[in-house]
């Protein structure tokens, strides 16, 4: 293919600029999913946030962000009717595309799907610059249907949840008490989930032969390490009968505060493992075709060092601008707390484990939303902040047209270029 003999060494630097844009944009955007709850219920501060979701978001993003990726996420297209060529400006343009938006939802402080700001893209640049042919449109169905199904399932989920802690510990006679005697069956609950969680959505793309089974009992193993754990941190715990009587939960809400900081870390591992490959999946497929001279293969194998472009691209992205779109799933939906914001995160954990196992392709991002809204319903619709619910759903339905409408403009842009 001359185009690659001619131009490959400029189109690598390009793909590579534009997957670390698209990872820029994952963790300005996508990890308040990890981090917002925990910082809007204070039990940490933007900058511990900050620092553990760097951490962790990387380790999950370079360790096990998978050494094989589909080369079309989700099977969206037809890689049998896509040239090399195509192929290559394509997922240059989905990058660009979706990098973009996530630029613009992030300057504005919009939690949208970074899945689906890919999947829009791509959808994008093959039914306009391939074929309409070429686009599997059935599977376009349950993207939009999950816009609804998350958030419900997730919503209903953190409302059962945190109704269980009003019953247990709340609304006793001596809440402190039994929140030391319940929470420790919460954390084992966080770390069984979370676990389960990272098996089924991040650790799968690393090709661990682990059967179901031997996932379970991992989990349960894992749940029992942190309700250990956390049982000898909760012995360091107090009643503060000082600040009980400006807040009667006050002590009862540090004891909570323990417990969000294992769903944090957790949260954060699970989200870099699982959404790295929106940015290293469409690089890796550049990358496989130029080295190939223009073959297109249905997965591609990805190098160590574009997984690393893809875990720094995310660290940067958070570091730079994530403290908005955490500022508005933690501050401006409801007002939360330590035993509010652990309600929300173990059912989006637990909404996604579930969905993963029958197949349901979910949004992190709308789950957690859900989950947010369904613990500020417990407490009333009064609770909630309904403009901003309202700017988050508009932004949820304009993130596929958004993502399709840029990749074609840039398709074509670097088809005129490079043609």
């Amino acid at each position: 293919m001359t185009l690659i003999a001619e131009y490959g060494t400029i189109l690598l630097i390009l793909a590579c600029l534009f997957g670390f844009f698209m990872a820029w944009g994952i963790g300005a955007n996508d990890v308040a999913n990890a981090m917002g709850t925990s910082v809007g219920s204070r039990a940490l501060t933007i900058k511990q946030a900050i620092m553990i979701a760097i951490v962790f978001e990387f380790l999950g993003a370079y360790l096990a962000g998978g050494s094989v990726t589909q080369t079309i996420r989700s099977g969206i297209l037809d890689s049998d009717l896509i040239s090399g060529e195509q192929m290559i400006f394509g997922m240059m343009a989905s990058l660009l595309a979706a990098g973009t938006w996530l630029l613009i939802a992030s300057l504005k402080g919009w939690p949208v799907s970074t899945t689906h700001s890919i999947i829009g893209a791509v959808i994008g640049f093959g039914a306009v610059g391939v074929s309409m042919d070429a686009v599997n449109w059935g599977g376009v169905v349950p993207i939009v249907a999950s816009w609804v199904i998350s958030p419900l399932l997730s919503g209903i989920v953190a409302f059962m949840i945190f109704m269980s802690v009003h019953k247990l510990i709340l609304n006793t006679d001596d809440p402190f008490t039994n929140a030391k005697r319940y929470v420790p069956i919460y954390m084992f609950a966080v770390g069984f989930v979370v676990t389960l969680m990272t098996l089924t959505k991040g650790l799968k793309h690393v090709g661990l032969d682990i059967s179901n089974f031997q996932g379970f009992l991992l989990a349960i193993g894992v749940g029992v390490l942190v309700m250990a754990l956390g049982m000898i941190l909760l012995t360091r715990i107090k009643a503060d009968p000082a600040a009980d009587k400006d807040f009667h939960f006050a002590s009862v809400e540090k004891v909570f505060a323990v417990l969000m900081i294992f769903t944090a870390c957790a949260m954060a591992f699970a989200h870099g493992s699982n959404d790295v490959a929106n940015a290293v999946g469409p690089l890796a497929a550049i990358v496989g075709v130029l080295q190939t001279g223009g073959e297109v293969a249905a997965r591609s194998v990805v190098p160590a060092w574009v997984l690393l472009l893809g875990g720094v691209g995310i660290v940067i992205g958070l570091a730079t601008y994530g403290y908005r779109v955490i500022a508005t799933i933690g501050r401006h939906i409801t007002e939360l707390t330590p035993s509010r914001g652990f309600a929300a995160e173990l059912a989006t954990a637990t909404t996604v484990v579930s969905a993963s196992g029958i197949g349901l392709p979910i949004s992190t991002t709308h789950t957690l939303v859900g989950a947010v809204l369904g613990v500020g319903m417990a407490r009333g619709i009064g609770a909630l902040n309904l403009r901003v619910i309202g700017t988050i759903f508009s932004s949820w339905v304009i993130t596929l047209p958004a993502g399709a409408a840029l990749s074609i403009v840039f398709f074509f842009i670097l088809s005129s270029i490079f043609g």
